[in-house]
């Protein structure tokens, strides 16, 4: 059995048996026992389900990290592959189940020619991606990860499928946005729907207030940044002849810089304060800050490019927008200079691919050998530059 057979076996053994952020231990037990079988030394105990493999090289070197998140998501799959979840309710829908088995494959191939590359690589399998605004990359470093072994450079892989399989997309700064959460309950007072005057009718001032949000981003954010708010749900109400006394809504800011999240924050406040007066109700806000945006260090996302084109092709690295939707590994790009870029899996002959936690999310299993390929590359590389630079 090959490299990449071996790591399509285990990418759907983890796809048949999904476990969502905190509860990963069984899958943590997989990829210990892959770790020990390829007898590859490893460490766990990080933010409970985590597993750091350690693969020394055969000289002295720099250190670098891959990382690969190893959750699934609450969603219940409606793909056709004979390999779908076993567990109600549970799905891969974002392909952590790939990018846990392309890291093991990578770990198969750097251990087979650890004798060969200087340095060392830290194999780094985080829970808990999926759940912000903890997520796992901020719990793994406070429980010690990094102590024994601080990075160089750390680098991330996520499968994409508006990409075709084959191609790489990487940039040099803004990859994907800051995910944060917020919360408005409107309080006003309820009363008989034929007596509005003696209310205050709570779903008329949420229409209102929800269209005055997107006047934040069309006119007072700076055109040239980029921010998204969106209201997800909108619960208030008991009869169609009850005046609602109380609606609670929840939503999403996405922003690429601190400065346009700070605008953001600051007109939401001064959009509550003036509600509350104009419509004599109290707004309770509550803005809850997630992930940081992913933001790759522009000599790191270069190496990536340019070894990928070395692999691939040239044509393999187009040019790409980044992403509003929010990614844990911008906690440890904040600590460690590296680079997250995309793996291409698209379904061949299918003119619109599904997106990412779609319950009929499909990953083309014909990305394998190419992610696989591409972080052993691109983590050889790392290592040589990084050995050049100490010399």
């Amino acid at each position: 059995m090959t490299i990449y057979e071996r790591v399509k076996e285990v990418r759907r053994a983890l796809h048949e048996q999904p476990e969502l952020g905190g509860e990963e231990w069984e899958t943590s037990k997989r990829i210990q026992d892959e770790l020990t079988n390829a007898g590859i030394p490893f460490k766990t105990g990080f933010a409970k389900t985590g597993v750091l493999g350690i693969i020394e090289g055969g000289s002295e070197g720099g250190t670098v990290a891959l990382r690969a998140d190893i959750d699934a998501l609450p969603i219940l799959e409606k793909t056709d592959v004979e390999f779908k979840s076993k567990v109600d309710g549970k799905m891969h829908a974002c392909g952590h189940d790939a990018h846990t088995a392309m890291l093991l494959g990578t770990a198969f191939k750097l251990q087979e020619k650890k004798s060969e590359f200087p340095g060392r690589v830290l194999l780094v399998f985080q829970p808990n991606e999926e759940t912000s605004p903890i997520g796992g990359a901020r719990p793994m470093m406070e429980d010690g990860v990094f102590d024994e072994y601080k990075p160089d450079v750390i680098f991330g892989q996520h499968v994409w499928p508006s990409l075709p399989v084959g191609q790489i997309g990487v940039r040099d700064k803004e990859m994907m946005g800051a995910s944060d959460t917020l919360s408005f309950t409107i309080k006003g007072v309820g009363g008989h729907a034929s007596m509005p005057h003696l209310g205050k009718d709570a779903v008329v001032v949420t229409a209102e207030f929800i269209s005055a949000l997107q006047s934040i981003v069309s006119r007072n954010v700076n055109p040239l940044e980029s921010a998204v708010i969106t209201i997800g749900t909108i619960n208030g109400g008991y009869r169609y002849n009850v005046i609602a006394d109380q609606v609670e809504l929840k939503g999403t800011v996405r922003t690429y810089s601190q400065e346009a999240k700070k605008t953001v924050k600051q007109r939401m406040e001064n959009l509550v304060k003036g509600f509350e007066t104009a419509y004599e109700v109290e707004i309770d806000f509550k803005y809850v800050d997630g992930y940081d945006a992913t933001i790759n260090t522009p000599e790191w996302a270069k190496l990536v490019r340019e070894t990928a084109a070395e692999t691939l092709g040239g044509e393999s690295i187009p040019e790409v927008e980044p992403s509003m939707a929010g990614e844990d590994f911008s906690r440890f790009l904040k600590e460690i200079p590296g680079a997250f870029y995309w793996l291409g899996c698209a379904r061949e002959g299918v003119d619109i691919q599904k997106a990412l936690h779609d319950p009929e999310f499909y990953f083309n299993e014909d990305a394998i050998k190419v992610g696989v390929d591409t972080m052993t590359n691109v983590t050889l590389s790392a290592l040589q530059k990084l050995t050049a630079v100490d010399s």
